[in-house]
């Protein structure tokens, strides 16, 4: 039978781990590693009508982690420092871990602060978990090989 070399299968996303300021935290859901640069036109005028299109300013979307609401209120109290007027930034990574629970692939971000946190949605129609929100607004993400 031939051999029909080695398969390369993406990783499943459920299988991560997030790490704020040295606290690892679970969360059900974890989004926004997402890095764009604005466009500015540019033309000579004495070239013909096509633009050129340089690179601008970088930006960082804001990171928002979705986790099950328990007693725990450190994702609050951190963002009750922004409210009080005393932000604290804080580094963090999320890795991504591949079947064998070992680290796949690593984000690192920088000088994150809690820019809005928001509590659980209730309904007494439904029997869904209580979820709390928080967005983390990053001067910097990078992908650590």
């Amino acid at each position: 039978m031939a051999e029909t070399g080695s398969r390369n299968d993406p990783f499943a996303a459920f299988n991560f781990l997030v790490d704020i300021g040295g606290a690892v935290a679970g969360f059900s859901e974890c989004s926004g590693l997402t890095l764009e640069s604005d466009v500015i036109e540019y033309r000579n005028g004495n070239e013909d009508i096509t633009v050129r299109k340089l690179p601008g300013l970088k930006k960082f979307t804001n990171i928002v982690l979705k986790r099950g609401y328990t007693n725990d209120k450190s994702l609050w109290e951190w963002r009750k420092t922004v409210l009080d007027g005393k932000t604290e930034r804080r580094d963090g990574t999320i890795t991504l871990l591949n079947e064998a629970r070992q680290p796949a692939l690593r984000w690192n971000f920088y000088f994150g602060w809690p820019s809005k946190w928001e509590g659980p949605t209730m309904n007494a129609k439904t029997n869904d978990v209580a979820i709390e929100t928080l967005n983390i607004t990053v001067e910097k993400i990078e992908l650590v090989e």
